[in-house]
């Protein structure tokens, strides 16, 4: 996981996790919508899977 991706998950989460597949956005856009602090917890916990 790098800084960059750390930053952008903060920023704007669904982009943070776009290499990661069409499912991994979609889940990550729906809890960002749900609010703001799900979507960030979503996909630092996405982008440390690897």
């Amino acid at each position: 996981m790098s800084l960059i991706r750390v930053i952008l998950s903060i920023i704007f989460p669904p982009l943070a996790v776009i290499d990661k597949g069409c499912g991994s956005v979609l889940i990550v856009f729906i809890l960002t919508l749900c609010g703001w602090i799900p979507g960030v917890i979503g996909a630092l916990i996405i982008l440390n899977k690897n």
